[in-house]
């Protein structure tokens, strides 16, 4: 129990930290001259981080869901697409981890070691990839959707192991998933999410899907603000568009980790596939094209 409360206060202040750093990172002059800093979210972008932290309480994930949206409506140019999905989805999914903390049992010891691989993983990922330029970023991007809508499509084909009912993880086992949790970390700066890959990695260890939960989203909370934080000092970022996930996101998030029980998501999932192997293609087909003229992101989103 003090160990989970120490990890509660921990986000807490981190979260506090990533606050102060995103209002100090959009009074700078370069970020001024975005044109994105000062203004409210529009309802569309309130809406999609509504939407998309709604469904990613329930396990969908928000990075591929939210890429996919912004791909689709030209919300902003891809190389500030990263950045703005690791600052706007942060908060939203620190309340998700406050709430399965407070709700799901697991080890603590084992859920304080993962988080700490994963957020060093995105604190080194981090400051590679915001000095990245945009081709790289669309080519890593588009290969993560493709990931993502693979994992999505598996688990539609029941082709996930069968579940565990472990909390804990012995020695052997626990330095793997380090292993892999340091490498999710890396790859979230990249704009990969981690929920589909690490659910299907703990359902391999035999560890029950419940408590993947927390472990994903307190990881997931941190890791994102810790990886967010060189996007921020770069600029490369939407603090306008970033805003709208979080603010959209929060209510999204609390709506659905404590109002909603049940939802038949099944078909929602089909049709998430298919939009994520959109927005794969045609983030896959921006790398390997010659930049066309007019790339500003649409003011009506």
């Amino acid at each position: 129990m003090a160990i989970r409360i120490a990890l509660l206060v921990a986000l807490a202040a981190l979260s506090l930290v990533f606050i102060m750093l995103w209002r100090r990172a959009t009074a700078t002059p370069a970020m001024a001259a975005t044109g994105t800093t000062g203004r409210m979210p529009s309802p569309v972008q309130l809406a999609i981080g509504f939407v998309t932290n709604f469904f990613d309480t329930l396990g969908i994930g928000s990075f591929a869901t939210t890429t996919a949206v912004f791909k689709l409506l030209r919300v902003l140019p891809d190389e500030r697409l990263v950045g703005t999905l690791l600052v706007g989805h942060s908060l939203p999914v620190v309340a998700q981890a406050f709430i399965f903390l407070a709700v799901v049992e697991v080890d603590p010891v084992m859920l304080v070691l993962l988080i700490a691989a994963s957020v060093l993983g995105s604190f080194l990922g981090g400051g590679v990839a915001a000095r990245l330029p945009r081709r790289p970023i669309q080519i890593g991007m588009g290969i993560g959707l493709l990931a993502a809508a693979g994992f999505m499509l598996a688990s539609q084909l029941g082709l996930f192991p069968e579940a565990g009912t472990a909390i804990t993880l012995p020695p052997v086992k626990l330095v793997l998933a380090l292993v892999v949790n340091f490498i999710l970390g890396a790859l979230l700066t990249l704009g990969i999410g981690n929920y589909a890959p690490t659910l299907i990695f703990f359902s391999l260890l035999g560890v029950d899907p419940r408590a993947a939960f927390p472990i994903m989203m307190s990881s997931g909370a941190m890791m994102a603000m810790v990886g967010a934080i060189p996007f921020m000092k770069a600029g490369r970022f939407d603090s306008r568009v970033a805003l709208g996930l979080a603010l959209g996101g929060i209510p999204g998030v609390l709506i659905a980790g404590l109002l909603v029980r049940s939802l038949p998501l099944d078909a929602l999932r089909w049709m998430v596939v298919i939009v994520v192997v959109y927005a794969a293609v045609m983030m896959l087909r921006s790398a390997f094209m010659r930049p066309a003229a007019g790339t500003a992101p649409l003011e009506s989103a």
